[in-house]
């Protein structure tokens, strides 16, 4: 059976129990695909390539929210009524 691989590094479960901040560091920032058997188990994701995910989710939520609001009326306020 083949298996999508989306990450350029791979290493097995067992290096990762034996070294996990070294298969961390062999993906050089980016995921590393944790096997199983030859099987894609889970993506090993450091904290800053997350963060940029999440980030990039919020951006794509706040755009569709905006695209859906763009033709409401805009009421115009002044800072002192508010």
């Amino acid at each position: 059976m083949t298996h999508v691989i989306l990450a350029e590094m791979t290493a097995s479960v067992s290096e990762l129990k034996r070294n996990p901040m070294g298969t961390v560091a062999a993906g050089e920032g980016a995921p590393v695909a944790i096997l199983n058997h030859n099987e894609p188990a889970f993506y090993c994701v450091p904290a800053k390539a997350y963060q940029a995910m999440l980030d990039r989710l919020d951006d794509l939520e706040l755009n569709a929210l905006a695209e859906s609001r763009k033709d409401q009326p805009v009421i115009r306020v002044t800072l002192d009524e508010l």
